[in-house]
């Protein structure tokens, strides 16, 4: 008999669970719901939230909107679109998750308290993602945004840093990039660093490689454009080699079935649990 395990750690992270609740809520009261950009990087679970009324809208459509209600989702937005909210009569539904709040408070306060003539605020994030918008809106666009480690090149050591971090990025490599950056920064310049990494994300990734490394085969369920998916397949790629990532049931290959004696299935903070099961049962259908 198959072991088929679904990961009890992965699924939605605390944040995109409250804005899908807040949806939800506010849709079963048969209101007119608007959300800024995709609620979640899940095209199955933003397809279910479709079907309920939600209208996903871009900012182009945003700007043209007036006297509606429109929900933010937890990645946060830039303080331009509370402004133009407010212009419009649109009524601002707020989802973003406390960790991005907080995260941006800090930002925007770096930000005012000083000139950034002689200083970089760096942000070590992937660039044009939501969250990392509204957290360059912080400093009226001026902010810095690497990707990765290679990047560190593009800062100029010469002035003082203030390095943060997108809430879903690598702790590793936060801490690479930070060691990099005190080698490199001239004695005259100061540097100060922000481990602004969400812990119910981070703490996910020992966790996930415990739980692929347990297996014969892995399902890696995710929507493709999951940034926090990209980073979690790749440690499960790392500790099982036969971890193949899908996005819906329908993408799992029989043909991989075949010999597995122990099958996991995992995902993303994106991931609803109600896909895994999915997952699970034409697994089941097949064995």
């Amino acid at each position: 008999m198959v072991n088929i395990e679904i990961d009890n750690g992965s699924g939605f992270c605390f944040g995109v669970t409250t804005a899908i609740k807040k949806a939800e809520e506010e849709l079963a009261k048969g209101n007119k719901l608007y959300c800024l950009g995709d609620i979640v990087h899940n095209g199955q679970e933003c397809e279910r939230l479709k079907k309920l009324g939600l209208i996903t809208i871009n900012h182009e459509e945003f700007a043209q909107l007036s006297n509606a209600k429109v929900l933010l989702r937890a990645h946060g937005e830039p303080p331009a679109t509370y402004e133009l909210a407010q212009k419009n009569h649109i009524e601002i539904i707020d989802a973003t998750c406390p960790v991005v709040l907080r995260l941006q408070k800090r930002i925007k306060q770096e930000y005012d308290n000083g000139p950034s003539g002689n200083k970089q605020i760096v942000i070590y994030g992937k660039n044009g993602h939501a969250e990392v918008l509204g957290l360059v809106g912080q400093t009226n666009g001026e902010a810095i945004v690497i990707e990765s480690l290679a990047e560190v090149d593009r800062l100029d050591f010469s002035k003082d840093i203030r390095l943060y971090s997108q809430t879903t990025k690598s702790l590793d490599e936060f801490w690479q990039i930070v060691e990099a950056i005190k080698e490199r920064i001239s004695p005259d310049a100061t540097f100060e660093y922000y481990d602004t990494i969400c812990r119910q994300v981070a703490n996910r990734m020992p966790n996930i490689r415990t739980f692929a490394s347990a297996h014969d085969l892995i399902f890696f369920v995710c929507g493709r454009k999951s940034s926090n998916g990209k980073v979690l397949y790749h440690e499960c790629k790392q500790v099982n080699p036969n971890t193949h990532l899908i996005d819906q049931p329908e993408e799992i290959d029989r043909e991989l079935l075949k010999n597995a004696q122990s099958i996991g299935i995992c995902g993303a903070t994106s991931t609803p649990k109600w896909l895994m099961e999915e997952c699970r049962k034409v697994i089941l259908e097949e064995k």
